[in-house]
């Protein structure tokens, strides 16, 4: 059997972990959340729960899939060998609930990739084919999945270290610029500096346990956290990497950058308001916070003139960037799982598994109504909390700590001594499965 493949830098892994977790959870989720939710208060209970929930279990999973060393389905059973079935059975729904989620993230990635490539034709007189590209359809939603997916296959295809690594560390950097330079653009705006402030001067009367439990739930989901893809990135990472220290680092960037996306999302918002965009309804509610990416935003860019198509094309290439880093982390889950479980070549695993998940996207395409807000339902909402407690069990519960402790050693060798174990094997055993419950029954 070949090497197995591992991420031939530190940066290069922090990058690609972060650009999993960096999607358009924070981008386009966190800061709707945030408006819905008076904003600076949200901003501050989400930083909190993001270390109180989502780093413990970040680290939780990194652990067990450096371990494991392997796909999510071998790494479990050897965590708990005793119950070989059980565990293959958890990394298979995690499998499957990371291809799901795959699937309907694919067509509202290639909504971003329509919108991108709509003011480009519009520009050169292209007009019906840019309408067409911004409206709903059946043939549009299909063609830019497909399109969106071919472009997830090529990139997963090239491996490890050619690929997700040799992407990630070259999409990142870009997406970091492109965030700093439209934010310092959009702050230039009329109305921009109202919805700054509303997004960083907290008003504690919007504190409500509604919103701490969004918050906690976009914490969890922001990170990619439940579905195995930190699990098989922590595979791939050497033995010598501090793993704290290393989830420390991820968990701030994948932040750091929803934060960013609060201060362009927030502002942009008023400065829609500022040019007769409605933004709010008359209780105070956010109009269509589901679609804020597709129907406010592209209002305010028609009303800047020339400058608007730029400043589109700016913020959509962001958009397809975001998306494409999270899309090839959960297209490696059942990738490696088929490699390694299936003993299949890369591309050929690839390739099928990119259909499947294809396929299943097109059924979503065409029964679009019944279908789509169910599997965002089932994946986001049920099958991630169940398999993340389940991970925060097996790691605080039923593997033997003697075997965790040496596992994050290897990287860590004055582990014993510091803070960090003397409180996170308790955090993760009693505290995590207990927020876990909250996110699940209270959303």
């Amino acid at each position: 059997m070949a090497t197995r493949a591992h991420f031939s830098s530190r940066i290069g892994f922090i990058l690609a972990a972060a650009g999993s977790a960096v999607g358009l959870g924070n981008i386009w989720g966190f800061p709707t959340q945030a408006a819905s939710n008076g904003g600076a208060v949200f901003l501050i209970v989400y930083l909190l729960m993001v270390f109180a929930l989502a780093y413990p279990l970040l680290v939780a999973e990194l652990t067990i899939g450096r371990y494991g060393n392997a796909d999510p389905i071998t790494s479990l059973r050897k965590v708990w060998p005793q119950q070989r079935a059980l565990m293959g059975f958890v990394g298979l729904a995690g499998m499957i609930a990371v291809s799901l989620i795959l699937s309907f993230y694919a067509i509202v990635a290639g909504w971003l990739l329509g919108y991108l490539v709509a003011p480009v034709l519009d520009l050169l007189g292209l007009t019906a084919q840019a309408q067409w590209l911004e409206e709903f359809g059946v043939e549009r939603n299909l063609i830019l999945m497909l399109v969106f997916m071919w472009l997830t296959v090529m990139v997963v295809r090239s491996g490890v270290t050619d690929g997700i690594e040799k992407w990630s560390t070259r999409l990142m950097p870009v997406l970091l610029l492109l965030f700093v330079v439209m934010v310092i653009y959009i702050l230039t705006q009329d109305g921009a500096w109202e919805g700054l402030r509303v997004y960083l001067v907290p008003d504690a009367s919007h504190l409500s346990p509604k919103l701490i439990v969004s918050a906690m739930g976009q914490a969890f989901f922001s990170l990619s956290l439940g579905v195995c893809t930190m699990m098989v990135y922590g595979s791939y990472l050497d033995k010598s990497a501090n793993l704290p220290k290393t989830a420390a680092q991820v968990a701030l960037l994948d932040t750091g950058v929803a934060f960013l996306a609060g201060m362009l999302i927030l502002p942009a918002m008023f400065v829609a308001q500022n040019h007769g965009v409605v933004i709010y309804d008359d209780t105070g509610a956010l109009l269509a916070s589901d679609t804020l990416v597709f129907s406010v935003l592209p209002s305010m860019f028609e009303t800047m003139g020339g400058v608007g198509i730029l400043v589109s094309t700016l913020f959509f290439i962001l958009m397809v960037i975001a998306a494409l880093t999270s899309s090839i982390s959960m297209l490696e889950v059942p990738v490696s799982c088929v490699i390694e479980e299936l003993n299949h070549t890369r591309h050929w695993a690839v390739w099928w598994i990119g259909g499947v998940i294809s396929v299943i996207s097109t059924v979503i395409v065409f029964n679009f109504e019944s279908l789509f807000g169910f599997v965002i339902t089932m994946t986001t909402a049920y099958a991630q909390p169940i398999i993340g407690m389940i991970f925060a069990i097996l790691v605080g519960w039923i593997w033997h700590r003697d075997k965790v402790l040496n596992e994050i050693k290897a990287g860590y060798p004055e582990l014993e001594a510091s803070l960090f174990w003397r409180i996170w094997p308790w955090y993760v055993r009693i505290v995590c499965p207990v927020l876990m419950l909250l996110v699940f029954f209270l959303q």
